[in-house]
């Protein structure tokens, strides 16, 4: 027979009222009667239905993320940062994944009756989401975004610093003909990787001038190595705006032979799975992904229980990891 809250109530010698007090996390319930509840549960393996738990609360227990991809590892580290962190407050994560802008709202799933909030990563066009998750009165933080907004909260890293790390390392290890390999320009991230590089560069005096157009892919990399390898005129060092790009460099400075980082060292950015795996190893900096995810939870959670006083902005350090893909300059 199906056990029901009134066993559980007769099992822990409590009132069905504290019972459904507890089941519906309420901060009314003495601990100890808190903790008998929970054990009577346990012990009767009582699981609350949750259709019936979120009418009372008032509440779906559902958070909505918005990504365009999951062919990063960087991100799926934060998808599951976020997942996990959700599950540990009795939260599901419904996902929507589009490289169209308006897909998301397009999908029913972003309702403000399907979804308690919702976390947008790495959006593009935020500005769109932002009026749209304002005018539905959603509550939402965005990670890894484009513009800094007085008006929302957000997650970012500081992907200055971590291009000027980069640029930096190369530049003591005595490199001083440096090209950077850019990312995609609608993206915050691109764009202040680049001027990491052209600051650590203007400060060491040497040219900055050495840029490539690529698109965080391993593709762009490959091309842009493959055009300096028929110019004849390779750069001694590289900095990449992501792990992807740099494999493509590695690529195609393998296919003809050359060797790394004898003949050109070599930083990312991420620190995918696979950087530690490829051979040489990739130096690269590292972005926190799991305490991207926690900030990003704890921020929403907050705006959904109305504790949130004011909006943030959240700024987190990026970690320069030294592998075996630079070395000193030869002269």
């Amino acid at each position: 027979m199906k056990v029901s809250i009134f066993d559980v109530a007769k099992r822990s010698g409590l009132s069905v009222v504290t019972v459904s007090r507890v089941i519906n996390q309420a901060g009314t319930v003495r601990e100890k009667n808190r903790q008998k509840v929970l054990q009577a549960m346990k012990e009767l393996d009582y699981h609350p239905n949750a259709a019936a738990r979120s009418l009372a609360r008032g509440k779906t227990g559902i958070i909505g993320l918005g990504i365009t991809t999951l062919n990063d590892s960087f991100l799926d580290a934060v998808v599951k940062e976020i997942n996990d962190r959700l599950a540990d407050k009795g939260y599901f994560l419904a996902l929507s994944i589009s490289t169209d802008v308006f897909a998301s709202f397009d999908n029913s799933m972003f309702q403000e009756d399907r979804v308690d909030g919702v976390i947008m990563l790495s959006p593009v066009h935020e500005d769109d989401y932002v009026m749209e998750l304002k005018k539905k009165k959603i509550p939402f933080v965005m990670l890894d975004n484009q513009h800094i907004h007085p008006s929302i909260s957000s997650v970012i890293i500081d992907n200055y610093k971590g291009g000027y790390e980069a640029t930096k390392h190369l530049i003591d290890l005595g490199h001083t003909e440096i090209a950077h390999i850019s990312g995609l320009e609608p993206y915050l991230s691109s764009s202040e990787r680049r001027r990491g590089f052209v600051s650590a560069m203007q400060e060491a005096g040497l040219d900055p001038s050495w840029i490539e157009k690529g698109n965080f892919s391993i593709t762009s990399g490959y091309q842009a190595a493959s055009r300096w390898i028929q110019s004849g005129k390779l750069p001694s060092a590289v900095f990449a705006a992501d792990d992807l790009t740099a494999f493509g460099v590695m690529d195609a400075l393998k296919n003809e032979g050359y060797k790394i980082p004898r003949d050109m060292s070599i930083v990312g950015f991420d620190d995918q799975i696979f950087s530690e795996e490829f051979r040489p190893r990739l130096t690269t900096v590292r972005q926190p992904a799991d305490k991207m995810g926690q900030h990003g939870v704890d921020i929403l959670l907050k705006w959904i229980d109305g504790t949130a006083k004011r909006n943030i902005t959240v700024q987190l350090e990026p970690e320069l990891i030294i592998r075996e893909s630079t070395t000193s300059k030869r002269n």
